[in-house]
């Protein structure tokens, strides 16, 4: 069994993380760190300190009313991504152990496109 690290937790959600192929479990905040854990799977966890989160990105859709998912960055390991049945309160109770300016929304499909077009006449 696996050993988390939070000593106070603040939210358990159901949860799909697109680490490799989905795979469904429960997100667990606390004090300590961000967690998830597969159900089926009891090897299958993620576990991130909160000294070792760099960003947060969310993906938002429709002036904030929906956000279908939202990635970790990390400061070593790369972007872990998630998402979950509430991820407004999901956010929310990150918000409390993340800087505000550390969480930010992803590019939408036509700020890729412009970027790149913009790109192309530069070159």
């Amino acid at each position: 069994m696996v050993q988390s690290i939070n000593t106070k937790v603040d939210l358990v959600i159901k949860a799909t993380s697109y680490q490799g192929l989905n795979s469904y479990g429960k997100i667990m905040i606390g004090d300590k760190g961000f967690e998830y854990y597969n159900d089926r799977n009891v090897n299958d966890y993620i576990q991130i300190p909160w000294e070792e989160v760099d960003y947060v990105i969310a993906s938002v859709m429709f002036k904030g009313k929906k956000i279908p998912r939202y990635a970790i960055q990390t400061k070593k390991n790369g972007t872990y991504t998630f998402a979950s049945k509430e991820p407004k309160r999901v956010l929310r109770a990150i918000n409390q152990y993340v800087a505000s300016d550390h969480m930010v929304r992803s590019l939408s499909f036509f700020d890729v496109l412009k970027r790149a077009f913009k790109s192309k006449l530069k070159k």
